[in-house]
């Protein structure tokens, strides 16, 4: 955040002083994402928030009115995700109540996981249940395509290096299309599009608290329990994600959710969804070095590389696909 902006927001804030009791020499980061948005922890003197969390958006690269549309959809869906308290649309800041800075990252062990994925699965499920359609974007083969794209030019091309074969161009494409055919034959609901355990916080009430939900779209009943599940930023044994899966998929059948009778189905789909993320997520990692120069997601790659492949290898007609990631693994990492 440059100085002007920071001033343009202590401005916005002390004229909030006296409606919130903001002690606004508390001000701090709380933290960064992957975008332009920045966030304040800020000391209220108000005995029923103690403290708030200023969102910083600036409106050219990050318009609030995503946010604040899906953040009152998932409210609506009994979801516990920020009360927007002000906001400033113009200059691009919202004032919010705190979920705390408990993250499930943070929080997630081999005792606490049962517990904690139920309560996350709970909220998907609520979520997925309030969805319409037309209400937000359509997660549509246009968009999967570019997201997949990420993978060849930002990670194959710009942070390995590799030039591919036209074979290898060919068999890459045509994974492509077999990926992008299963996702769009799933039934579509809400998608937060990044329901992992940084995005969600543990709270006593209404576990867990939701938050960075700006970009979600209609699409594919799986998304989320791949991202849940297959965490770029935290791995389980498979045979505890299977279990997870299964509940997951039990319940939303009992809730009344368009789920496949088959197990065996949604795991599939469950799967060549996660496949789809994966590459994606390569290659978003690599952009926010090369483009952005972030290098703090570089150390997760290998973990979301070894989920790809071990997808890949799982179904014959993604073969060639596992080879090629295979190939990148020895690829010496920036």
């Amino acid at each position: 955040m440059t100085d002007s902006r920071l001033n343009t927001l202590r401005n916005w804030l002390k004229a909030l002083e006296p409606s919130w009791q903001l002690d606004l020499d508390s001000l701090m980061p709380a933290s960064a994402d992957a975008s332009f948005r920045r966030y304040f922890r800020i000391v209220s003197k108000n005995p029923d928030f103690r403290t708030l969390i200023v969102m910083d958006a600036p409106p050219q690269h990050e318009p609030l009115d995503a946010f604040i549309k899906v953040d009152i959809l998932l409210s609506d869906a009994g979801l516990n995700v920020p009360h927007i308290l002000e906001k400033n649309l113009e200059q691009g800041f919202l004032l919010l109540n705190d979920l705390g800075n408990k993250t499930y990252l943070a929080e997630l062990n081999n005792d606490t996981a049962d517990h904690l994925y139920q309560d996350a699965t709970n909220a998907l499920v609520k979520m997925q249940l309030a969805s319409k359609p037309n209400i937000l974007p359509n997660y549509d083969e246009a968009l999967l395509q570019r997201e997949l794209d990420l993978f060849p030019e930002w990670y194959l091309g710009k942070h390995l290096d590799r030039s591919l074969t036209d074979l290898q161009q060919a068999q890459i494409q045509k994974s492509f299309e077999l990926i992008i055919e299963n996702n769009l034959a799933q039934t579509k609901v809400y998608v937060h599009r990044d329901y992992h355990s940084r995005n969600l916080m543990v709270t006593e009430k209404n576990n867990p608290g939701v938050i960075d939900f700006q970009d979600a779209v209609y699409g594919p009943i799986t998304y989320d329990a791949s991202s849940l599940w297959r965490d770029a930023y935290i791995a389980w044994p498979e045979e505890r994600v299977i279990d997870w899966v299964i509940k997951f998929w039990e319940e939303g059948r009992k809730a009344g959710l368009p789920m496949p009778d088959d197990f065996g189905q949604f795991y599939r789909d469950f799967e060549w969804m996660g496949l789809q993320r994966h590459l994606k997520v390569l290659g978003i990692f690599a952009r926010l070095f090369h483009r952005d120069g972030k290098d703090g997601y570089l150390k997760d790659i290998p973990l979301v590389l070894e989920y790809a492949i071990a997808t890949a290898n799982r179904y014959i007609e993604l073969k060639p696909l596992a080879r090629i990631l295979e190939s990148t693994r020895q690829a010496k990492e920036c």
